[in-house]
């Protein structure tokens, strides 16, 4: 049985990750801040499946969080075959309305911990000629919209390149690039949701799903919804400094109340 490790477990995409990975037979490693609620969800995902559910608590905003990650990934004796860096959040308000503490946080999670912990998984996996790593990324990766977007852009760019550098390997890196999906993700960041259109918003477990096969099928770039893919189209037809007014306008319409 292949072991995937799994970032931002206890929710939202991350669940939706445990739950998919469980019912096909992999064991996990579930990783996420809450101690409780990772055993709750571990028990829940081995009496349900059979497999085996390793929790690791870990702060992926503090170093010792990642550095936690970084040794469980570079076990060889107990090797992971999969990673989903998927752990992550938002920041409600505009550029200069948010601290510097946060924004720096954000790149912290969202960047740093991408970069060394796909680097300590995929070490390992170059060496026994196999593996994958999924890195959570968003639609905002296209869209000029603050520092969330930018360190989406990052993941993107990122990905994309490490997975042709490794190409040929027997490793697959892909970035996943999600729009609204119904989680904890809006409530945490205290946005309000009810302005945003029903037809804008996925379902988690398709989502993985859809994921999934794009990385099986070896794409570095996953925008799994066909609604998704027509607005990107348009995004890239779209001139940047036209673009950056209309997200602007969009963000106060759809974004955070």
């Amino acid at each position: 049985m292949t072991t995937a490790l799994i970032t931002g477990a206890t929710a939202g995409i991350g669940a939706a990750f445990a739950r998919r990975l469980a019912a096909d037979g992999h064991n996990l490693v579930l990783v996420a801040r809450d101690t409780e609620r990772l055993q709750e969800q571990a028990t829940e995902l081995h009496d349900r499946h059979g497999i085996e559910a390793e929790v690791l608590t870990a702060d992926l905003s503090r170093e010792a969080g990642i550095g936690a990650v970084e040794e469980r990934l570079a076990d060889r004796r107990h090797p992971v075959d999969l990673l989903v860096n998927n752990a992550g959040f938002g920041n409600k308000g505009r550029f200069l309305e948010v601290s510097m503490a946060d924004e720096l946080t954000m790149l912290k999670v969202h960047c740093e911990a991408v970069l060394r912990l796909t680097a300590a998984a995929t070490g390992p996996m170059k060496e026994r000629g196999r593996g994958g790593v999924v890195n959570v990324a968003s639609v905002a990766a296209f869209v000029p919209r603050g520092t969330y977007g930018a360190s989406k852009a990052w993941v993107v760019q990122f990905t994309q390149g490490a997975a042709r550098d490794l190409a040929g390997s027997g490793v697959r890196l892909m970035a996943l690039c999600p729009g609204f999906v119904r989680t904890e993700f809006h409530q945490r960041a205290g946005m309000g949701t009810d302005n945003i259109p029903g037809w804008m918003w996925l379902d988690a477990d398709k989502l993985v799903a859809s994921a999934l096969s794009d990385l099986a099928k070896g794409k570095s770039l996953s925008i799994p919804d066909p609604r998704y893919k027509a607005l990107m189209g348009v995004v890239k037809l779209t001139p940047r400094g036209l673009l950056g007014g209309l997200t602007s306008r969009t963000g106060r319409k759809y974004g955070p109340q």
